[in-house]
């Protein structure tokens, strides 16, 4: 669990992508975001969610830096928030916090 966060915690992004993700985590809700980025159904916890949104945020970087026509600006943003959210959650059972029936 630690490595995980700690590879959230060295990802570079681009100063104002990393801000406007951090203004939006503060409204994050994971049965929203999460079905929205990762599909519907079952939500994983937040360890395997957070694992496949960084590959799907790694697709995205790549998309961004070659200047792919694919890349969708809003996307990227809302991928780094729900990784924000998911590794906010994480940090918090770490610590021994109540997540509501999360994990």
């Amino acid at each position: 669990m630690h490595d995980l966060l700690s590879m959230v915690t060295a990802l570079r992004r681009p100063r104002l992508l990393v801000r406007a993700a951090r203004s939006g985590a503060a409204e994050y809700r994971r049965d929203r975001h999460l079905q929205r980025l990762l599909g519907y159904g079952t939500l994983p916890r937040p360890a395997p969610a957070l694992m496949k949104l960084m590959d799907i945020e790694s697709e995205l970087d790549g998309q961004r830096r070659t200047g792919d026509t694919a890349y969708s600006l809003i996307r990227h943003i809302d991928v780094l928030i729900a990784m924000m959210g998911e590794a906010r959650l994480i940090r918090s059972a770490q610590s021994g916090e109540t997540l509501d029936g999360v994990l």
